[in-house]
């Protein structure tokens, strides 16, 4: 997956908004999936993945509706916002000991 910025989180963060809490991870899961996957493809083709962009994570998030995005005063944007941020530490944390 490309290098992670504000602006990857709060998209995934806003498809996630769109879905019941119960879907979440599971979906998050499969965002990050989705931009990694990407990457491979870019690397190895130099072309864009023809579902999900670049292999950045906005790029993936993008291909879905996205909700407005909230203040941080909202607690179920907040609640979304960790889950992208818990489920990119796991991925990094696993990539590395790969």
């Amino acid at each position: 997956m490309r290098p992670l910025l504000h602006g990857d989180v709060s998209a995934a963060a806003r498809v996630l908004l769109t879905l019941p809490p119960h879907s979440r991870d599971g979906y998050c899961r499969r965002l990050i999936a989705e931009a990694e996957a990407a990457d491979r493809h870019v690397l190895k083709t130099g072309r864009l993945h023809p579902l999900f962009g670049n292999g950045s994570l906005m790029a993936a998030a993008r291909t879905r509706p996205l909700a407005d995005e909230p203040g941080f005063d909202d607690p179920d944007y907040c609640m979304c916002f960790e889950t992208v941020l818990r489920h990119l530490v796991r991925f990094n944390l696993n990539r590395r000991r790969s």
